[in-house]
């Protein structure tokens, strides 16, 4: 008997959904859906070999444990979990409850990030905590914050096909979002399209008008675009005045950011500065999109907000085809923003509130002292604390930091310092897992249930569509095995499976921004194709898609919007005489995703994406090496070196290179520099040099 589930993807935001056709516990196929609101059959080819990645012999099918010869050997669920909380729990009690650490994810459900969340703080009583997330998203959670009172982003994806006016700023989803891409071919109004980008990406080809700023010049150009529009009066001064505050202050701050003034600084010429604010004001319908072009910066949360301002002087916001649109990286980026519990408590209450904190209690029925009344450490915090010796245990949920952090290389002395590393993941194979301690292995997102929430804030069913190999099990129920070893299970008996979860979870959001007490359980989640938050019990609508501040209200304590802004900064590592070429790095295939974790054990995406690191080289400096297509060549920053493929490509201009960040080699070379604001790591840019390599390629 054929039976069809419908999941939501697990790897980017996009939130597509798929058909799974099951035959007597066979899969027979795994097509988009034609009809959910999101992707409307369409997919990019990660998301139609979903499950293609969980078939791998790599997979981590029982707990495996370090033994005294330096061997990882399988043991069974009983003694991993004895080992896990005697180890952790001697570590606590020689060092105290700040030595251990966790670093988690924005790939699990939000059910799943909510338990891990409270136990681990709540039953276990640690603090610091943190996720992947703050190496994608924390900019943009951080620039709605503090602009509109609460991390909201606005937009509805239906705005890609009502706007006549689409500005991309640092993102290129072309490559790395080709169903949100879909959504504005289908844009019947002929619009418009602007890229702001260093590279002439797949999207800038796509565009009217490509401005090639200079690596980190956009929060200058940005301001010199609003400098014109505030000079011409090409303001909306009735949204100002009745939905905003502090736009007299950021009127003065404009005076020294006329085009001419930052020119150098952008490398723009004031008359395209001019002709995208005439742009802006002629067109009726204007949305700005951005992603980590602009989050992973020095000064990314200035960058958004600045990109929120023109929105708020032009009043394009709360309108169809209108809005600061930030579009979210991981899968469940969204839920973790909301409902991890790393930077936040539930439903965004604020940890060091004591109104909220006691909200929170009352509703998990525990005692208030159990809810730390202070924020942990952010990652790159947590990591220095490893480095220094304070934490000295540290848990690793479903990411792969080995691979994916800035200025890898330091990493590993790090991880060889601490007394106790567990890894949880599907792989034993991953470069973090390497390094563990104890591995406990996880289900993949096809094997388990739950609730993602994608970049416009729909809430969509993660469906189990076969079981888990060999002992692995969801995270759900690791986490409450944890709490039950670890004695804490009695505060959680209320957690039961995910659905109890996702409605314990619903009551926090009561009276929130993000109130969800609407929904009717996951049963009407799967019946409405997903619904996006706002959707409370009274004074909802059932659209299929919605958008924010349609009545200029906004989360903060007077209802306006802020104006934020401050002066730009330079670049943390310039180019110079020892490293004078600029390495940018970003997504470099559609057909791969982050560290390759997945991706990479799908031989349908391997042979349509590139196997081998590469740098993409302008051809002049090419020339100048005397480098063709493929040779070998070095690239070396202070943290490093390595030998990879040159690819020559006139999407850069002379004194850049560009490397994907798929591959390993890529962080051996990032400048570890943080937005002062979010903590999250400015990974598009550090000072390299190049050279022919004379030793060949590692095989």
């Amino acid at each position: 008997m054929k039976e069809v589930i419908r999941t939501t993807c697990s790897y980017c935001s996009v939130g597509c959904n798929f058909d799974a056709t099951i035959e007597d516990g066979h899969l027979l196929s795994f097509l988009p859906n034609k009809t959910y609101p999101v992707n409307l059959g369409k997919s990019c080819p990660k998301g139609f070999n979903l499950m293609k990645a969980f078939e791998s012999d790599e997979r981590a099918l029982t707990p495996m444990l370090r033994t005294g010869a330096g061997t990882l050997e399988p043991v069974g669920w009983e003694k991993a979990l004895e080992v896990f909380v005697d180890r952790f729990k001697g570590i606590r009690d020689e060092h105290g409850p700040e030595s251990v650490a966790f670093l988690s994810t924005g790939q699990m459900p939000m059910e799943e990030m909510a338990l891990l969340g409270a136990v681990f703080k709540f039953g276990m009583g640690f603090l610091h905590a943190d996720g992947n997330t703050r190496q994608c998203m924390a900019t943009a959670a951080v620039a709605y914050k503090q602009a509109f009172g609460f991390d909201a982003p606005p937009f509805s994806y239906k705005d890609f096909e009502e706007s006549d006016l689409l500005i991309f700023v640092g993102a290129n989803p072309v490559i790395a979002h080709p169903v949100m891409w879909n959504r504005v071919k289908m844009n019947k109004k002929n619009p418009r399209i602007i890229v702001i980008d260093p590279r002439k990406t797949k999207t800038a080809g796509e565009a009217a008008l490509h401005l090639p700023v200079k690596p980190k010049g956009d929060l200058d150009l940005l301001y010199a675009v609003a400098h014109v529009l505030l000079e011409r009066n090409w303001i909306d001064r009735d949204f100002i005045d009745r939905h905003t505050s502090g736009f007299a202050d950021f009127s003065n701050h404009l005076r020294d950011f006329s085009p001419k003034s930052v020119e150098s600084r952008t490398g723009i010429p004031p008359a395209l500065v001019e002709e995208l604010a005439r742009m802006i004001h002629e067109s009726s319908a204007v949305s700005l999109w951005w992603t980590m072009g602009v989050n992973q910066s020095h000064q990314g949360v200035r960058t958004a907000q600045a990109i929120i301002n023109i929105a708020l002087m032009t009043g394009n916001i709360g309108r169809p085809g209108t809005g600061p649109n930030s579009i979210t990286g991981q899968a469940n980026a969204m839920g973790s923003r909301l409902f991890s519990n790393t930077t936040s408590l539930f439903a965004g209450y604020d940890t060091t509130n004591d109104e909220h904190r006691r909200t929170i209690a009352e509703l998990l029925n525990i005692d208030t002292d159990f809810i730390p009344d202070r924020n942990g450490m952010p990652y790159h915090k947590i990591l220095e604390a490893v480095d220094a010796g304070s934490i000295k245990g540290l848990w690793v949920i479903a990411t792969n930091p080995a691979h994916s952090w800035i200025d890898r290389n330091s990493l590993y002395g790090k991880l060889d310092k601490l007394d106790f590393l567990v890894v949880q993941d599907l792989y034993t194979t991953t470069e973090t897992a390497r390094h563990a301690d104890l591995i406990l292995p996880a289900a993949g997102s096809g094997e388990k249930t739950g609730t993602f929430i994608n970049s416009e804030r729909r809430l969509g069913i993660v469906d189990k569509i076969t079981d888990p190999p060999g002992e692995a099990m969801s995270d759900f129920d690791i986490f409450r095995h944890i709490a039950d070893a670890w004695g804490c299970g009695d505060m959680f008996s209320g957690w039961t499976h995910p659905e109890a979860a996702f409605n314990i979870l619903q009551h926090s959001t009561e009276g929130r921004p993000c109130d969800i007490t609407g929904i009717a359980g996951y049963d009407q989640l799967r019946a409405a194709g997903g619904i996006q938050w706002p959707y409370p019990k009274t004074g909802r609508d059932d659209k299929t898609e919605r958008r924010l501040f349609a009545d200029g209200r906004f989360y903060t304590s007077d209802g306006r919007a802020r104006f934020l802004f401050e002066q730009s900064h330079d670049v943390p590592e310039p180019a110079d005489e020892e490293y004078p070429v600029e390495l940018l790095s970003g997504r470099g295939s559609v057909a791969q995703f982050h560290t390759q974790t997945r991706t990479g054990k799908v031989a349908m995406l391997n042979k349509i994406s590139p196997q081998k690191c590469y740098v993409e080289i302008n051809p002049d400096d090419a020339e100048a090496l005397g480098l063709a297509d493929g040779d070998d060549v070095e690239v070396a920053s202070r943290r490093g070196s390595v030998i990879v493929s040159a690819v020559i490509s006139d999407g850069l201009v002379p004194g850049q290179v560009f490397m994907p960040m798929h591959f390993e080699e890529t962080n051996r070379l990032t400048y570890p520099a943080f937005d002062p604001y979010s903590a999250e790591p400015s990974y598009k840019h550090s000072a390299v040099r190049l050279s022919v390599a004379h030793l060949k390629r590692e095989t």
